[in-house]
């Protein structure tokens, strides 16, 4: 399968999915969405496959969704953006088809993770950066909302709260802190590392780990996939999220004044 916004690996029991949109620091447009969700069903269909890797090409693993898509859609007519959303209707769920994933996920976060890229960091199983990487969690800054279903699964609730509150900055060092990386190391190490865990993962029984994941997942029960439930639920009805064109208003501008 050929793609044009990822790059798909596979060899030795290992996948390795590159964000590939450098030039824009891998913002995840609907086509790179789609085309991660499309990967992840070679994953769970190839036996062959027992671990996959995450990283992004260039110096930042992700800028986060693309604004200038969701800006555009924003302005699309009722009849657009009804074709647009089932154009992409497989991409919709492509954080939570990773998260729920019976393989194990590594995220090798070679860079900035911010925004829709933080929301993916936090559900990988493990994560590996070094001091290049940094996590914000944006979404309350642009009137949006996510990762409560996530993110309080990997560093508690009181510091998501936090995280997601404020959209602050996440530096290595107190991400490694938090748990929200696994492994703090340089940065030529990024790739050495994940690829070393994801060996020792693939030499161990596929059936028990994938068994394992699952039963964690499931041990959490009321507070995953409901978490994923009750924010879209929210954001459907009382909560509703801003208009991009306004959220993005300073980014906007800032944009054109360059």
């Amino acid at each position: 399968m050929e793609f044009e916004n990822i790059k798909f690996e596979h060899k030795n029991k290992i996948a390795i999915i590159t964000l590939n949109r450098p030039e824009s620091l891998n913002a995840m447009n609907s086509d790179l969405r789609l085309e991660i969700v499309q990967a992840m069903e070679e994953v769970e269909n190839n036996q062959d496959i027992c671990a996959v890797i995450f990283t992004g090409e260039g110096r930042a693993f992700s800028a986060g969704g693309d604004i200038k898509e969701q800006v555009k859609v924003a302005a699309m007519t009722d009849e657009e953006k009804i074709a647009h959303r089932e154009k992409i209707k497989k991409a919709s769920n492509f954080s939570w088809l990773i998260a729920n994933s019976r393989k194990p996920t590594i995220g090798a976060i070679n860079g900035i993770a911010f925004g829709g890229a933080a929301l993916l960091s936090s559900t990988f199983d493990i994560r590996v950066g070094s001091e290049k990487t940094s996590f914000r969690y944006l979404a309350a800054t642009y009137g949006q909302a996510n990762s409560t279903w996530s993110l309080p699964m990997v560093v508690g609730m009181a510091k998501a709260k936090e995280l997601m509150f404020t959209g602050r900055e996440v530096k290595a060092e107190e991400a490694f802190q938090i748990g929200l990386l696994n492994h703090l190391v340089a940065p030529d190490e990024v790739m050495p590392k994940s690829l070393e865990i994801a060996e020792l993962i693939a030499a161990g029984h596929a059936n028990m780990i994938q068994g394992i994941k699952t039963l964690l997942h499931e041990g959490t029960k009321i507070g995953y996939e409901d978490r994923l439930h009750l924010e879209r639920d929210a954001l459907g009805t009382w909560m509703k999220p801003v208009d991009p064109r306004d959220g993005f208003v300073d980014f906007l501008s800032t944009r054109k004044s360059k």
